[in-house]
């Protein structure tokens, strides 16, 4: 494991949006890097894509999840 040197901003809006996602703050950078070298790995899909991609590939059920509309 190493250290990785960020800059103070982005370190903040980790903080930030670590809370949002109830996530350490380690767990949310981990979380961008990999959805970031995803992304370019497969740049014709969606973030979204992406995400279901690898939900499935742990083998989580989202068939038939749905958000109701106002």
């Amino acid at each position: 494991m190493g250290i990785v040197n960020i800059d103070d901003e982005l370190h903040d809006q980790l903080r930030k949006a670590s809370g949002v996602t109830c996530r350490s703050i380690n767990a949310q950078a981990a979380f961008w890097m990999k959805i970031g070298m995803l992304c370019e790995m497969n740049p014709t899909q969606s973030f979204n894509e992406i995400v279901s991609r690898e939900l499935k590939a742990a083998g989580v059920a989202t068939e038939g999840l749905r958000v109701a509309s106002k």
